[in-house]
């Protein structure tokens, strides 16, 4: 498998913290993710073989945790709590309204490839909502009449280059310029 050697680094520095390298189940999973995206059958079989347990172990956390993929999403990851306080507040309208402004059903990735809409439980956040989660960062009281912003600035990260589209800066920040 084609691992970064940044990321191959990582996860060769965690051996020593973990004595039963069953327990490296779960970085290993989060780092091979972040580095791929997804983890892929491929993957799975590979951190398996690294850890020297069968592949099905890891296949049962992969299943288990929602926050791993295992397929590919696209350049911009959306989440929409529809948790009883989001859904309360209005997440079901705010995800229909996403999903007609990025041309993107949830659960799927639009057909340029610049969206994955979900639809998923908690964010944890429940006091703001309804809540948004784009890539990793956490947007709140994002009913359908604020959405316009954030549209855009989704929009934007679909068309910057990836690493910039995850460092730029928040508005009201000193280094916001839009």
């Amino acid at each position: 498998m084609d691992l970064a050697p940044e990321t191959l680094q990582k996860i060769e520095s965690l051996f020593p913290k973990y004595p039963d390298k069953r327990s490296l189940t779960l970085p290993l999973c989060h780092l091979v993710q972040e580095d791929q995206g997804y983890l892929s059958d491929e993957a799975m079989k590979w951190i398996a073989a690294k850890l020297e347990i069968e592949p099905m172990k890891v296949l049962e956390v992969v299943s288990f945790y929602p926050m791993f993929r295992r397929k590919p999403i696209g350049k911009v990851h959306v989440k929409v709590c529809r948790t009883l306080s989001c859904a309360l507040n209005g997440a079901y309208k705010t995800c229909e309204k996403l999903e007609e402004a990025l041309a993107c059903k949830r659960g799927g990735t639009s057909e340029d490839g610049n969206y994955t809409i979900e639809f998923v439980e908690c964010i944890a956040d429940c006091g703001k909502g309804p809540v948004v989660q784009v890539d990793d960062r956490l947007y709140e009281n994002c009913g359908p009449e604020q959405l316009e912003e954030l549209i855009a600035r989704i929009k934007e990260a679909a068309s910057a280059d990836p690493v910039t589209a995850r460092t730029a800066p928040e508005p009201g920040t000193p280094a916001y310029k839009g």
